[in-house]
């Protein structure tokens, strides 16, 4: 299991994502318990837990899709609870969302689907610029041959990966991975690994990575923290985190790789 390299283009001086005090839950059922959490430039941040722990409620509500009920959250600047429909919506824009399921449009192919953020946000692009852009990002992603291609005709990897394409074609600043491996085999895995290293470097992303499997959060983490009934009980480098005699840790650390 190879760790990441210390990335020396992380900006420590400028936090894109500040949290703090978050709260949120769902009637009697307390999900975030008062976390805090800063996201820096160009750092890619896994956030690790188990299911249910509150992994994607917390991303949901970083890209306003959840409201908090207490606590601030400042994204880009922008305080996200103190924002209307349309600014949430010219914030989205700056924010990548990497579906667990890749979210594709089966009735289109691969280039109608990453065409179709270009006409409804950049309606000033001419066809040309579109084919361009469309065209960069998949040679990104390394499935420049699958342009013409339907969603079905693909590997869950390569869905993954259009799916990620599909994110980047909009420039964001920030990229949020929800399970970015799940229901992968691990030779796919870790090619999705290397993909998210190579997006942070080739465009200079601040990334958070939602996942629960190991082998992802050491390679593709700069930072991990952990999510322990509801508050972030860990964090530092990922052999930081698991250098504790916590239980609750070990028998993570244990799920993921005993013999």
């Amino acid at each position: 299991m190879q760790a990441k390299e210390t990335n020396p283009n992380i900006d420590l001086t400028e936090k894109v994502i500040s949290i703090k005090g978050l709260k949120k839950a769902f009637d009697d059922f307390e999900v975030l318990k008062g976390v805090d959490l800063n996201l820096y430039k160009g750092e890619n941040l896994v956030v690790l837990g188990r299911s249910g722990t509150g992994k994607s409620v917390l991303i949901k509500i970083i890209s306003g899709l959840l409201q908090a009920d207490e606590g601030d959250i400042n994204v880009l600047g922008k305080d996200v609870g103190k924002l209307n429909s349309k600014e949430l919506d010219a914030l989205r824009l700056k924010i990548g969302f990497s579906f667990q399921n890749s979210a594709l449009y089966d009735s289109m192919t691969v280039k109608e689907n990453l065409e179709f953020p270009l006409v409804r946000h950049s309606k000033d692009m001419t066809a040309d610029d579109r084919d361009r852009v469309i065209r960069f990002v998949l040679e990104a992603v390394g499935l420049s041959q699958a342009i013409n291609q339907m969603p079905s005709e693909l590997s869950g990897g390569q869905r993954k990966r259009i799916g990620i394409a599909r994110t980047l074609i909009l420039k964001p600043d920030i990229m949020l991975y929800d399970e970015p491996t799940a229901g992968l085999d691990p030779i796919t895995s870790i090619e999705i690994n290397k993909l998210i290293n190579e997006v942070q470097r080739r465009f200079n992303t601040s990334s958070i990575i939602i996942t629960h499997d190991l082998t992802c959060a050491r390679a593709v983490g700069d930072r991990v923290v952990m999510l322990l009934d509801g508050q972030f009980q860990r964090q530092g480098t990922f052999d930081e985190v698991f250098a504790t005699d916590d239980e609750r840790v070990q028998s993570f650390y244990n799920y993921n790789f005993i013999d």
